[in-house]
């Protein structure tokens, strides 16, 4: 529950009339990020701002202190990944059944569909839609363990190549130090893509 919360305690509230450079950088890439995300969202859509900004900077955030040596991250778990995308994605699905009825139904049947397959299309379109939130889930810890194990055995390799082999050891070293630069990014890309398609779920259904 600590290492889940920690995250928070990162971003600093701003309280002061003129800001320091960290909390203006701060801001000024969450209102560039929120700008990207919301620009196809209707009014109704919009009101989702605050929910998805603060699931993005909590995924990245967690993502990155996963970096940290002797750390522990929660998103390398299926369980956890799954809390968060099964009540958002059930969120935009409820909300699409509520002010986009005939809309949401309209998905199940693409329009002009011979008749002998109808039955089939609906049932396909059904458990399409169920696989949405484990989709999200799956691909967020898939992404985040394999990198994970990836700077385990490459690190296991140099520790066991310096005996043996200094030249190599330094090369794998070298090939240890670009995979964390990469996992840097895929841990901030994978907050953005997990938000994003969650962003993209809420459009069709608002």
């Amino acid at each position: 529950v600590l290492i889940v919360m920690f995250p928070s305690i990162l971003f600093p509230t701003p309280s002061r009339l003129i800001n320091n450079r960290l909390i203006s950088i701060q801001q000024w890439l969450i209102q560039l990020t929120s700008k990207q995300m919301l620009a196809i969202h209707n009014q109704k859509g919009r009101t989702w701002a605050l929910m998805l900004m603060s699931l993005i900077l909590f995924i990245g955030s967690t993502n990155l202190l996963g970096l940290l040596p002797h750390s522990f991250t929660p998103t390398t778990q299926l369980s956890m990944n799954l809390g968060m995308a099964i009540p958002l994605w059930a969120g935009t699905v409820i909300t699409g059944f509520r002010y986009k009825t005939k809309a949401s139904l309209a998905h199940f049947l693409p329009q002009g569909t011979p008749l002998p397959l109808i039955p089939m299309l609906v049932v396909i379109e059904t458990i399409s839609l169920f696989i949405q939130p484990m989709a999200l889930a799956v691909r967020l810890t898939a992404n985040i363990t394999a990198g994970h194990l990836l700077i385990h055995l490459i690190g296991g390799a140099t520790l066991a190549l310096i005996n043996i082999s200094a030249t190599t050891a330094f090369i794998t070293f070298i090939i240890l130090i670009l995979l964390t630069i990469l996992e840097f990014a895929v841990a901030l890309i994978q907050a953005y893509v997990f938000t994003l398609l969650v962003s993209l779920y809420l459009h069709d259904n608002t």
